[in-house]
């Protein structure tokens, strides 16, 4: 009984091996992440070489976090030295501390939000025992947009803009690879048009949407749509060559097999072109992503869109003293958001397809 119990119970090796095949099976969400040190650290306990995992530690986590404390420490070092009209530039800890104020200034407004609706539905309340129902109305609050609701500003006006541009460019793009002779129509308007600055669009945006747009809705002002279409405007070249180079270089014999299957063109596309050309299709996608959230801060500034564009250049306005710091917050803000952005993107690359490029 013991022999047989001690022969069916694995080996501290075969243990080590299922690890690492569990660990290699997450290795692919937590490099997703951005977590790619874990790995290292989970392949040590599997009784990988610890001098190789140290090594890939080293490069993948030491290393950039040497980078940011360095960075830290040259701001910190040098920034007082430097004097503008606004007073010297504010170092990690005044920006922190804006920071800070910032998030408080959006907690007390949410505050009174919430205390403004009580007081209406108390007065509604009254009313309504009173039978003064004619005079019951529901208001909305109407208190000035703090920096987190112009974070969600930004976000909603990028998305917008990078939708409208996605539904352009992916279909336009799959016909251009498709066919050389829209190609070659298309090509010299797409190379005269990418390169345009978005401050050159805009005026034009501008005027166009103002003529169009009669019935403006609460929850796409004018201002937004504006932004979102130079958005769109500047952020779809990417995506269109993008996902041109991709159905472009398909095997021409899986093309040749959907024709002989006499599969129709909808079907082809679906079921050959797409899942060959996915991969360049979403690396289009993230620079059209990038490109995009860059144009937004421009755009907002200009067409003066509550989102964190307006609330630099309020900023700058203002030239109160703690404005430069909140002008450093705003940019890191836009940096990491960003950041996220791209890693969302890369992780859905990784989910659809089956050969990614960073």
């Amino acid at each position: 009984m013991t022999t047989t119990s001690t022969l069916s119970r694995p080996s501290r090796a075969e243990r080590n091996s299922q690890w690492l095949l569990r660990i290699n099976r997450i290795s692919t969400y937590l490099n997703m992440l951005g977590l790619s040190f874990v790995v290292s650290i989970l392949r040590v306990i599997a009784g990988e070489d610890p001098r190789q995992q140290f090594l890939e530690f080293w490069r993948v986590f030491v290393v950039p976090l040497t980078g940011i404390l360095a960075f830290l420490f040259l701001w910190s070092a040098l920034a007082p030295k430097v004097n503008t009209s606004l007073g010297a530039i504010p170092g990690p800890a005044m920006v922190w501390e804006q920071t800070v104020n910032l998030w408080n200034d959006h907690v007390s407004e949410r505050q009174k939000e919430v205390a403004f609706l009580e007081r209406q539905e108390e007065r509604n309340a009254q009313l309504a025992e009173q039978g003064h129902e004619d005079r019951v109305k529901q208001r909305e609050y109407t208190g000035k947009p703090t920096y987190i609701d112009q974070i969600f500003t930004s976000l909603k006006t990028v998305a917008l803009g990078f939708f409208v541009a996605t539904l352009i460019a992916v279909p336009l793009g799959i016909m251009c690879g498709l066919s050389p002779l829209i190609n070659g129509a298309l090509n010299p308007l797409i190379q005269i048009f990418k390169p345009v600055s978005p401050l050159a669009w805009l005026p034009i945006v501008t005027m166009v949407v103002s003529a169009l747009y009669m019935n403006v809705s609460d929850s796409f002002p004018k201002s937004l749509v504006i932004s979102a279409l130079t958005v769109t405007l500047c952020s779809l070249w990417p995506t269109l060559i993008n996902t041109t180079l991709g159905v472009a270089s398909i095997d021409r014999d899986l093309v040749n097999v959907g024709r002989v299957l006499q599969l129709s063109q909808i079907t082809t596309i679906r079921k050959v072109v797409l899942p060959s050309a996915l991969p360049l299709i979403f690396t289009g996608l993230r620079l059209s992503l990038g490109v995009g959230w860059m144009v937004l801060i421009a755009a907002e500034m200009l067409a003066q869109n509550p989102g964190l564009g307006k609330f630099v250049w309020d900023e700058f306005q203002n030239g109160s003293s703690s404005s430069l710091a909140r002008i450093i917050v705003a940019v890191l803000t836009i940096g990491l958001i960003g950041f996220l952005l791209d890693r969302v993107m890369f992780m859905l690359q990784t989910l659809f397809t089956y050969s990614t490029q960073r």
